[in-house]
């Protein structure tokens, strides 16, 4: 009788405890994925307002201007906090999130936007792996302006290296410039915006902006794309990426 009954009790409890997230795999939580609008709404709200009171500056971290047009400014929420903001985001790094705060087109309309931190981490695990040094990582096939493949088999690896699209999940391939700086390729992700949108777009300009005009992700660590003369997408220049 008792046993039936402790039973009856596991059986209760179990299903309780998985729903509270405690065994809950860390990718599949909810302020893990991508951040929900009113936390977006929640941290613009908080940059605009802070703009009005310090005389048009921004509360970003200063970096030189080597780095990626993208990661170039990341938001410094010990600005904002707690006057602008009486908590951080919970999809944010600093609350345990996978993503990054930043600003673009901080001249003309600062806008908040994200990067998916787990990208970087595969960039970062892999210079480890290659153990990447100035001018020590052979390159091989040219694919683009200052844009090369990496001679992965050299390294024991198995594979390409590549990386999953924050946008279609697709595996990206990462390529190497000659300053050994990673470059993520988003050509599929690109073309696939073109088709599907059925855009026309303007040959020579940077067409990067068509995939987080609609998405708060940025293709952090690529490098500038154009289309050729049939509108599909082709690496315009290199691109110093950090």
């Amino acid at each position: 009788m008792v046993q039936a009954m402790l039973k009856r009790l596991l059986l209760l409890i179990i299903p309780v405890f998985l729903l509270s997230g405690c065994l809950y795999p860390e990718e599949q939580r909810t302020e893990n994925q991508v951040a929900p609008d009113d936390q977006l709404k929640m941290v613009q709200t908080a940059v605009d307002q802070y703009q009005q009171d310090n005389d048009g500056l921004l509360p970003i971290k200063e970096r030189d201007t080597s780095y990626d047009i993208y990661v170039k400014h990341p938001i410094d929420f010990e600005k904002l906090s707690p006057r602008y903001l009486s908590q951080l985001p919970g999809s944010s790094f600093e609350k345990g999130g996978y993503f990054q705060y930043v600003l673009v087109d901080v001249e003309k309309n600062p806008t908040v936007k994200l990067i998916d931190l787990r990208t970087s981490e595969v960039l970062k695990d892999l210079r480890i792996r290659l153990n990447v040094k100035n001018n020590e990582l052979p390159l091989k096939n040219k694919i683009g302006p200052n844009v090369y493949e990496i001679d992965y088999k050299k390294y024991g690896l198995k594979k390409y290296p590549t990386v999953k699209s924050p946008y279609s999940g697709e595996a990206l391939p990462i390529y190497i410039n000659g300053g050994n700086d990673f470059i993520i390729d988003y050509t599929v992700d690109l073309g696939k915006k073109i088709s599907d949108s059925h855009l026309n777009l303007e040959k020579g300009s940077d067409i990067r902006h068509i995939l987080y005009d609609d998405s708060p992700i940025l293709p952090a660590y690529s490098v500038p794309y154009t289309v050729d003369d049939k509108n599909e997408p082709v690496f315009k220049t290199h691109a110093i990426i950090k």
